[in-house]
């Protein structure tokens, strides 16, 4: 079934992953459970786990009966403020150590030391207070860019689309509470290596730092496919035009080393190289190949995504036919391979997807929205909203479009919390994802970003 939109697949080039590739069934590996990073040193970034306390049945005051709720710890709430009913004295509060102001009738806010909110609200209920937190509220991160689901979208062939994969993933969500901790949804320095990017596309003004071409011939205009990666990270947010990216800020760098041929082990390898030299945390690689028979297919480049993932977090397609396995460099175990969710929240028909044989790389397997191709029942509505590679917006599908999602929840990882290390950040993406029915880890960039600042 070939859609009727003018450009469905994410090109043909030899490295490039477009679900338009051979596809058929393949038997999924059940996913080993992660190892859980180790808590960064620094602690709490965003104060949102602090150990819940019993709430006793509501007090009236006044007549009427508030604070009915059981205390929610886990929400984001003001540190060192703990909000109590009229019943405790003053000098009941002078005995816990803390002092009290009644801001509206029947209700004191307790001032504590910051993080001790909770175990002094335990002590005020032990005395038969009511209390909760002083809960924060944000303006609802939903920015005015047509494309974000609510907007009113996107036109694309005489119709209008929008960017429905942001909430499947949970973004919306994300961006509220790292508004609420104070933070922009701003990336950590990211590097995508893929092809040509149009960086005058009105929708990226304002996200790219100098990017190279590692092409021997110069830069090579391959039809929009690293235009439409980089812009799932980093289209220009809050403008009121276009597509909104997974982050909203920060230095995003196009590293051009796709051509008419493909890319090569010595350009990926030294643009690697070369992104971590430039302070990359996240790298992006939409590209790979199909290769069977060893573990370890391209020792050049292996070398160079080993040394690399000391520091930065690695991504990659895992590759558009579903029976050949994980391609590579997306099974090489430091990197986490992505395959695409078609229009639900199971595998796309064209997915790669870990063999039986690839327990190792199972481990690090995810999903996340990559559009449903040419699978039975695909439609324009179920593939990807993307920019092209003029100044306008095109339908795409593939793993290379999933890939830059988990990329963009890596960004905004270690950018809310750069204590986090490359690992640290790696197996907590991992661990905060949800399982779907067929038991495959579904990206959940809001899970993510809460996991990052506890």
């Amino acid at each position: 079934m070939r859609l009727p939109v003018p450009v469905l697949c994410a090109v043909t080039l030899s490295l490039l992953l477009s679900a338009c590739g051979g596809g058929g069934g393949g038997t999924i590996t059940p996913v080993p459970e992660p190892t859980p990073a180790p808590a960064p040193t620094p602690g709490p970034v965003c104060t949102q786990s602090l150990s819940a306390q019993p709430a006793p049945a509501a007090a009236p005051v006044g007549g009427t009966a508030w604070m009915a709720g059981a205390a929610d710890w886990s929400r984001p709430h003001v540190p060192g403020r703990v909000l109590v009913s009229s019943a405790v004295s003053g000098p009941a509060l002078s005995t816990l150590g803390v002092t009290g102001q009644e801001v509206v009738p029947g209700v004191t806010v307790v001032t504590t030391l910051p993080g001790a909110e909770a175990s002094v609200a335990g002590r005020l209920q032990a005395q038969g207070a009511v209390i909760q937190p002083d809960y924060l509220y944000v303006p609802l991160a939903v920015p005015n860019d047509p494309g974000v689901p609510g907007n009113g979208g996107v036109t694309v062939g005489g119709a209008r689309y929008e960017q429905t994969y942001l909430t499947r993933v949970n973004a919306p969500q994300a961006w509220t509470f790292l508004q609420s901790c104070g933070k922009t949804p701003v990336a950590a320095r990211t590097a995508v290596l893929d092809s040509l990017v149009n960086e005058a596309h009105p929708d990226l003004q304002g996200r790219l730092s100098a990017g190279r071409s590692y092409l021997a011939g110069g830069p090579s205009d391959d039809g929009g496919h690293g235009t439409a990666t980089t812009g799932l990270i980093a289209a220009t947010t809050n403008n009121g035009q276009g597509l909104a990216g997974l982050t909203w800020t920060g230095s995003v760098t196009p590293m051009e080393v796709i051509g008419a041929s493909g890319a090569s082990t010595s350009t990926v390898a030294q643009a690697v190289r070369d992104a971590v030299s430039g302070g990359a945390l996240v790298i992006n690689m939409s590209l790979g190949i199909a290769v069977t028979g060893t573990t370890d297919p391209d020792p050049v480049l292996s070398k160079a995504l080993t040394d690399a993932a000391k520091s930065a977090v690695l991504v990659a397609s895992a590759g558009n036919t579903a029976g050949d396995g994980l391609y590579y460099p997306a099974s090489h175990p430091e990197v986490i391979a992505v395959g695409a969710a078609g229009s639900g929240d199971t595998l796309a028909c064209y997915s790669a997807r870990p063999l039986a044989g690839q327990t190792a790389q199972a481990a690090q397997f995810m999903i996340a929205p990559g559009g449903a191709g040419n699978c039975p029942g695909a439609t324009n509505a179920t593939q990807l909203l993307v920019l092209n590679q003029g100044s306008g917006y095109t339908l795409q599908a593939g793993t290379s479009f999933a890939a830059p999602l988990v990329s963009g929840a890596a960004a905004l990882m270690r950018a809310a919390n750069p204590a986090l290390s490359s690992q640290e950040t790696k197996s907590r993406l991992l661990a905060s994802t949800r399982l779907t029915a067929e038991g495959v880890r579904f990206l959940d960039v809001n899970a993510a970003v809460r996991s990052a600042t506890r």
